[in-house]
């Protein structure tokens, strides 16, 4: 029974570095999100992205 319990293999060994590694990932999209938010912007100043074709759906 004590082997279902704890996970031997593929389970979270230390949370604590779990924790670390998704704020880093996060981090990490946040400033990829920016960059991507930076590129729209001066693409619709300069109007070379049609309304349509910008992420609407419908």
């Amino acid at each position: 029974m004590s082997e279902e319990a704890v996970p031997q293999q593929g389970g979270p060994a230390q949370p604590k570095g779990l924790l670390q590694q998704m704020e880093e990932l996060m981090a990490s999209l946040n400033a990829d999100l920016s960059a991507l938010d930076a590129d729209l912007q001066s693409a619709g100043t300069t109007g070379s992205v049609p309304a349509e074709e910008a992420g609407t759906t419908g």
